[in-house]
């Protein structure tokens, strides 16, 4: 159930809702979880429109766009790590109508320790998310 920030300047994009939401299928896909409440509910992107001149790099340039997925631990090996920064960016791009974004976007995978991941009022530990999980599954079957 992944955390996805998305930060670019305010106007970037023309339809942040569409971005967030198109973010969260994105990661949630490449994950290859269920597809259940549990995880649709609870895989969010938010956009942050940032006022101009408040993103840089070395030279002063502001086109650029950062990405930072969360995750628990171990939710993303190197082959989905790969996917997921590949089809954000290309997703980034799409969003801005600008396919050279694809150079100045910026993608960052984090991992919550184990115990590390909260839902529900709740610090989970992956097992205790694959219990959830599972007992969702279960549930929806009977």
């Amino acid at each position: 159930m992944p955390m996805i920030d998305i930060y670019a300047t305010a106007g970037t994009f023309s339809d942040t809702r569409k971005l967030a939401a198109d973010a969260a299928a994105v990661v949630k896909g490449v994950e290859n979880v269920p597809d259940i409440p549990m995880f649709r509910q609870n895989t969010a992107a938010f956009v942050h429109e940032m006022a101009v001149g408040t993103i840089a790099n070395v030279d002063g340039d502001g086109g650029h766009v950062r990405v930072q997925v969360l995750t628990n631990a171990g939710a993303l090996d190197r082959g989905k790590r790969v996917a997921v920064v590949s089809q954000l960016t290309d997703l980034v791009a799409a969003a801005a109508n600008d396919p050279a974004l694809k150079a100045r976007t910026w993608v960052l995978l984090t991992e919550a320790t184990p115990g590390g991941w909260g839902l529900w009022g709740h610090a989970h530990t992956n097992d205790e998310l694959v219990g959830a999980a599972r007992a969702e599954i279960a549930k929806l079957r009977s």
